[in-house]
């Protein structure tokens, strides 16, 4: 089963597929918990460039090339070997993000992306997708508040946030099947039950 978690900068993906990942593997489920960009040693150099905030010259295809590269290794190298020995894959970020951040964001076309994430993935689309809603105002300010990485993509304009949440939120308008929004305003612990309660029901299928 290949799981992703996806949303805004400061929805709380990392924090909470750090906490689903530990919680699977309490359960006694074969998990592996990897990250976009990254997740690979190629992938975590792509990563560095990507989040240079010195790096704002880059253009919106450049970055989602370089976002494809670091996903192409990470599917050929992690995921799908793993998918393939029967263990359960919790990937923080993957193909969606693209669409939300350059295709909505950035406004590239949204169909020349899929073309490329196609290529990029072989094909191979989640099981499952959460998306950790919140909205940029807030996530920002978790951002500034935690006193982590501030990365390039976090000093883009409100409005260019905005566009991302709005974005999120139409592509899991398009495949709800798929796709399951969980508000992420609340405490840490309420957002993780509701994660661990729509994981076992799927589990359970």
């Amino acid at each position: 089963m290949f799981i992703t978690l996806e949303g805004p900068d400061g929805s709380g993906k990392t924090t909470q597929s750090r906490l689903l990942a530990g919680w699977m593997q309490e359960q006694g489920y074969p998990v592996l918990l990897v990250r976009e960009p990254g997740g690979t040693a190629i992938g975590e150099r792509v990563r560095d460039i990507l989040h240079d905030p010195a790096h704002v010259g880059m253009t919106p295809w450049a970055e989602v090339f370089l976002f494809c590269a670091s996903r192409a290794q990470l599917v050929a190298e992690v995921i799908r070997p793993s998918l393939a020995a029967n263990r359960i894959v919790l990937c923080d970020r993957y193909a969606d993000s693209t669409l939300a951040y350059q295709g909505y964001g950035r406004g590239l076309d949204l169909e020349s992306l899929r073309t490329v994430l196609r290529l990029a993935t072989g094909g191979l689309t989640p099981d499952l997708t959460f998306c950790l809603d919140v909205p940029p105002e807030e996530g920002l300010a978790r951002r500034l508040r935690g006193g982590g990485e501030w990365n390039r993509l976090d000093q883009e304009a409100l409005e260019f946030h905005r566009r991302v949440r709005a974005g999120y939120l139409e592509l899991a308008g398009l495949e709800p099947w798929r796709w399951v929004v969980v508000d992420a305003t609340r405490p840490v612990d309420a957002v993780q039950a509701d994660l661990r309660a729509v994981l076992l029901e799927r589990l359970h299928q």
